[in-house]
């Protein structure tokens, strides 16, 4: 029998620091080869900021504005806890991740759950299936996305290399939507009124509006960049309510990855990139560094009737210098932006993308389809209640909607409620397949522009293969529409100008290579067609990524069925899944 020692206390402690050493260390080698779990906490709470000379409080997460990166690889676990020490209610999207059965921590508030109160908190933890590259993460309540925001990286696999040449470095830029005003009061006066919202009052880089706005010299994002090599540029637009061009003065950028899939590369001077959407392009700098400095600008693409925040974000691309070099008094090189209103622009640009098909990122287009749907999508009004006036158009309060059904937030989560079979009062089944009333979607808007209200959602069993046709309208203005489906990437296989034809369109449908997204423009004035499998089950929102048009009920939501097999089946919620 062997004899016990025993050690004094200090040798004691160093030996038992050694053994965990002993213990964790397997862990790190094992990191390498297979997932792990990372650990965050967002707390949010209330930052003071200056911005245009005008000092505000606004919601944050660890007192950072925009919010703190999240770095993890394919194949990750994410444990992320959202502590609410502010007044308002909160909760988070992780914006594009598939989320297989873990519904519950999608986000969306009054969707997938309840909102986090004050002084409460929830933990998200989700795992990273099958994706790579640029996504992100916001609020999902009222206009709370305004400031909180940060961008979602995914590195591949340990010793998986990118289908192109590794950049020297990789750099994530947002873009934001800056308002004096707090947004939450702004959207809360515009339902009250009927009327449309005030608009930003500046754009930003980071989080920084940069020169061309007053008192915004010293708030600029300076991009410093070496001569002759390929930087990254993982671009993600926060904004809350347009889509952006952007473009770098002398500069070309390759694309090569759009909502964390990588699509064949192209080259382009300027692009295009709507709110949700990330994109992630490839910045070759010159051989030897340039006697010049360069701008990095971004402005509004709209088309609709409106009023919109028609001013520019800059940011500067500068090299490094030799020591004798100055470039003090020489103005940044400007880069040209297309009109306002581009959409030719917009639509070949969109036309570029497709995916990469090959054996290592299959494109798995659904072939066949088992449910069709058509849904109309576009503004519309209201009455105005009795006694009140309204600034709408004719007097009525403006509203959006999916085939005329303008969609009302429950009061209670709907996924809460499918889990545990309390629809009753909360939801119905009966959303409409086609619209109850076609007219001319382009053209002459019909005399009754009115929305129907409703909380209505479609059952899909579980591994229905789905098309849905997109279809703008012209109802107080045709516009694009920024469509993004939770819980799932589709297939955009087809899109076009004025009505959809559905006996001449389809047959011109790509399904060889179409580009895979979680977010898609939908044209002004014309139309789009994606395709998916419904193989997540849980229940998952489909809206217009435009904060204004959601909170004006552009939205409605898919319940997808479980399948037969364990891992085909929602697990039950968590146990601090927050209360109504």
């Amino acid at each position: 029998m062997a004899a016990s020692v025993l050690l004094p206390t200090p040798v004691l402690v160093a030996f038992l620091l050694a053994l965990s050493c002993l213990w964790t260390a397997p862990q790190v080698v094992l990191a390498k080869h297979r997932s792990i779990t990372r650990h965050y906490t967002f707390n949010i709470e209330m930052k003071t900021v200056t911005r245009l000379c005008r000092t505000k409080s606004i919601v944050a997460v660890n007192g950072k504005f925009p919010g703190p990166r999240i770095i993890t690889r394919e194949g990750d676990r994410l444990v992320v806890k959202v502590i609410n020490n502010v007044s308002n209610n909160i909760s988070i999207h992780w914006h594009g991740v598939r989320q297989l059965q873990s519904g519950w921590a999608d986000g969306p508030s009054y969707i997938t759950q309840c909102p986090i109160q004050t002084k409460q908190s929830y933990v998200y933890n989700f795992t990273i299936v099958g994706q790579r590259g640029t996504l992100w993460w916001h609020a999902h309540i009222s206009w709370l996305r305004a400031t909180v925001y940060g961008p979602l990286i995914i590195h591949p696999m340990p010793n998986t290399s990118y289908p192109f040449p590794k950049p020297y470095k990789e750099v994530p830029i947002l873009f934001g939507e800056w308002f004096n005003a707090d947004p939450v009061a702004v959207i809360s006066q515009s339902l009250q009124t009927g009327g449309g919202p005030n608009v930003s009052d500046a754009y930003s880089l980071n989080g920084l509006p940069g020169p061309l706005y007053n008192c915004s010299a010293k708030d600029t994002f300076k991009l410093k960049v070496k001569p002759g090599k390929t930087y990254m540029l993982r671009l993600i637009n926060a904004a809350l309510n347009d889509d952006l061009f952007f473009s770098i003065a002398n500069h070309s950028l390759t694309v090569v990855e759009a909502d964390a899939q990588y699509v064949k590369p192209f080259k382009t001077k300027i692009l295009l990139i709507s709110p949700g959407q990330t994109t992630n392009v490839l910045l070759k700098t010159k051989p030897n560094p340039p006697n010049a400095t360069f701008f990095m600008l971004a402005r509004p693409y709209f088309t609709g009737m409106g009023s919109f925040d028609n001013t520019t974000v800059a940011g500067i691309l500068e090299y490094e210098q030799p020591p004798s070099a100055s470039l003090k008094n020489r103005p940044p090189l400007k880069p040209s932006l297309p009109p306002f209103n581009a959409t030719n622009f917009v639509a070949n640009f969109t036309s570029k993308f497709r995916s990469l098909a090959n054996s290592q990122f299959p494109a798995n287009v659904p072939q066949s389809v088992d449910r069709k749907f058509f849904f109309t999508i576009g503004l519309g009004n209201r009455p105005c209640p009795k006694n009140q006036t309204c600034q709408g158009p004719n007097g009525t309060k403006f509203a959006a909607s999916m085939s005329n059904v303008s969609m009302v937030l429950p009061t209670t989560a709907l996924l809460q409620a499918y889990f545990f079979g309390q629809s009753n009062g909360v939801y119905t089944t009966d959303f409409p397949r086609t619209p109850l009333h076609p007219f001319n979607y382009t053209g002459t808007p019909p005399n009754t522009t009115f929305v129907m209200n409703g909380t209505k959602v479609v059952v899909l069993p579980f591994n229905t293969n789905v098309e849905v046709v997109l279809q703008g309208t012209s109802i107080l203005g045709a516009e694009s529409h920024p469509l993004h489906l939770h819980g799932y990437n589709f297939y955009v296989v087809g899109q076009g100008f004025g009505n959809f034809d559905p006996k001449k369109d389809p047959s011109k449908f790509n399904l060889v290579d179409p580009v895979e997204r979680n977010t898609i423009g939908v044209p002004s004035g014309g139309w789009l067609a994606i395709r998916f499998r419904a193989d997540n089950p849980g229940v998952w929102l489909m809206h217009c990524h435009f904060d204004v048009h959601l909170s004006w009920g552009l939205g409605m939501a898919w319940i997808v069925l479980d399948g037969k097999l364990p891992n085909q089946k929602l697990p039950p919620p968590p146990s601090d899944l927050p209360k109504c």
